[in-house]
Protein backbone atom coordinates (compact mmCIF):
# COMPACT_ATOMS: atom_id res chain seq x y z
CA UNK A 1 0.00 0.00 0.00
CA UNK A 2 1.35 3.31 -1.27
CA UNK A 3 2.06 6.03 1.57
CA UNK A 4 0.32 9.15 1.33
CA UNK A 5 1.09 12.18 2.94
CA UNK A 6 -0.95 14.06 5.11
CA UNK A 7 1.04 16.56 7.52
CA UNK A 8 0.05 15.66 10.67
CA UNK A 9 -2.49 13.01 12.63
CA UNK A 10 -3.46 13.53 16.06
CA UNK A 11 -5.59 11.95 18.49
CA UNK A 12 -5.97 15.71 20.07
CA UNK A 13 -8.62 18.18 18.63
CA UNK A 14 -6.34 21.08 18.19
CA UNK A 15 -2.74 21.19 16.77
CA UNK A 16 -0.55 23.80 18.53
CA UNK A 17 0.92 27.00 16.54
CA UNK A 18 -1.46 25.79 13.69
CA UNK A 19 -4.96 26.85 12.77
CA UNK A 20 -7.84 25.15 11.65
CA UNK A 21 -9.09 27.10 8.71
CA UNK A 22 -11.59 24.30 7.09
CA UNK A 23 -13.60 21.22 8.42
CA UNK A 24 -13.76 18.66 6.12
CA UNK A 25 -15.72 16.10 8.10
CA UNK A 26 -15.54 12.42 9.37
CA UNK A 27 -12.62 10.34 7.39
CA UNK A 28 -12.05 6.42 7.59
CA UNK A 29 -10.44 3.44 6.97
CA UNK A 30 -11.76 -0.06 7.35
CA UNK A 31 -9.78 -3.29 7.24
CA UNK A 32 -11.05 -6.61 7.83
CA UNK A 33 -9.14 -9.39 8.29
CA UNK A 34 -9.57 -13.19 9.10
CA UNK A 35 -7.19 -15.34 10.68
CA UNK A 36 -4.76 -18.52 8.11
CA UNK A 37 -5.09 -22.02 9.53
CA UNK A 38 -1.45 -22.11 9.16
CA UNK A 39 -1.57 -18.72 11.55
CA UNK A 40 -4.12 -19.93 14.04
CA UNK A 41 -2.32 -23.17 14.33
CA UNK A 42 1.16 -21.21 14.79
CA UNK A 43 -0.58 -18.96 17.64
CA UNK A 44 -2.32 -21.91 18.96
CA UNK A 45 1.34 -23.63 19.71
CA UNK A 46 2.08 -20.01 20.64
CA UNK A 47 -0.53 -19.83 23.65
CA UNK A 48 0.65 -23.46 25.05
CA UNK A 49 4.40 -21.14 25.77
CA UNK A 50 2.48 -18.11 27.17
CA UNK A 51 3.73 -14.52 26.76
CA UNK A 52 3.12 -12.42 23.76
CA UNK A 53 1.45 -14.05 20.77
CA UNK A 54 3.49 -12.78 18.47
CA UNK A 55 1.21 -13.96 15.42
CA UNK A 56 -1.55 -12.25 16.53
CA UNK A 57 0.14 -8.85 17.19
CA UNK A 58 2.18 -8.62 13.68
CA UNK A 59 -1.98 -9.30 12.43
CA UNK A 60 -3.25 -6.71 14.75
CA UNK A 61 -0.29 -4.12 13.79
CA UNK A 62 -0.81 -4.29 10.27
CA UNK A 63 -4.70 -4.28 10.13
CA UNK A 64 -4.14 -0.62 12.19
CA UNK A 65 -1.39 0.01 9.90
CA UNK A 66 -3.86 -0.63 6.50
CA UNK A 67 -6.97 1.27 8.39
CA UNK A 68 -4.69 4.33 9.11
CA UNK A 69 -3.51 4.68 5.50
CA UNK A 70 -6.98 3.87 4.27
CA UNK A 71 -7.79 6.77 6.20
CA UNK A 72 -5.07 8.80 5.47
CA UNK A 73 -5.81 8.59 1.59
CA UNK A 74 -9.53 9.41 2.73
CA UNK A 75 -8.64 12.52 3.80
CA UNK A 76 -5.94 13.48 1.23
CA UNK A 77 -8.81 12.53 -1.53
CA UNK A 78 -10.78 15.59 0.33
CA UNK A 79 -7.92 17.72 0.42
CA UNK A 80 -7.51 18.04 3.89
CA UNK A 81 -3.35 18.25 5.06
CA UNK A 82 -4.41 17.42 8.77
CA UNK A 83 -6.27 15.04 10.54
CA UNK A 84 -7.46 15.66 14.36
CA UNK A 85 -9.60 13.51 17.03
CA UNK A 86 -8.15 10.46 15.55
CA UNK A 87 -9.26 6.95 16.99
CA UNK A 88 -9.26 2.95 16.10
CA UNK A 89 -11.72 0.98 16.95
CA UNK A 90 -12.07 -2.70 16.43
CA UNK A 91 -14.99 -5.50 16.63
CA UNK A 92 -15.31 -8.87 15.70
CA UNK A 93 -17.90 -9.44 12.55
CA UNK A 94 -17.68 -13.37 12.75
CA UNK A 95 -15.61 -15.89 14.62
CA UNK A 96 -12.09 -15.18 13.84
CA UNK A 97 -12.90 -12.34 11.54
CA UNK A 98 -12.36 -8.62 12.88
CA UNK A 99 -12.78 -5.21 11.69
CA UNK A 100 -10.68 -2.27 12.34
CA UNK A 101 -11.45 1.52 11.80
CA UNK A 102 -9.08 4.29 11.93
CA UNK A 103 -11.27 7.32 12.18
CA UNK A 104 -10.81 11.21 12.46
CA UNK A 105 -11.79 14.25 11.30
CA UNK A 106 -10.12 15.95 8.30
CA UNK A 107 -9.04 19.38 8.18
CA UNK A 108 -7.02 22.05 6.69
CA UNK A 109 -4.09 23.57 8.69
CA UNK A 110 -2.37 26.86 8.26
CA UNK A 111 0.79 28.17 10.69
CA UNK A 112 -0.84 30.69 13.33
CA UNK A 113 0.28 34.05 12.94
CA UNK A 114 0.62 36.55 15.41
Amino acid sequence: MATISIAMVTSAFELPAHRITRNLGIVRGIVVRSRSIVGSIGASLQTLIGGNITLYTELCEKAREDAYELMVAHAAARGANAVIGMRYDANEVAQGVTEVLAYGTAVVVDTATG
